[in-house]
């Protein structure tokens, strides 16, 4: 989880710059290409926790047959 949690705090700080309207166009467009390339790390993150979630046997829950 902390991995997934830093990749939303620079997501949000990522957000703030573009926002802020501050950033050159040229600044602002390699922010976004950053930008889908941490969502691309943060799917890929959740999709390994689901993953491993799964995997493990929850109290209360059998196998199917």
């Amino acid at each position: 989880m902390e991995k997934l949690d830093d990749l939303i705090d620079r997501l949000n700080r990522a957000a703030e710059q573009l926002r802020s309207g501050e950033l050159s166009t040229d600044a602002a467009a390699t922010l976004v290409e950053d930008c889908a390339a941490m969502a691309g790390e943060a799917g890929a993150e959740l999709d390994r926790l689901a993953r491993e979630s799964a995997a493990q046997q929850h109290p209360g829950q059998d196998t199917l047959l």
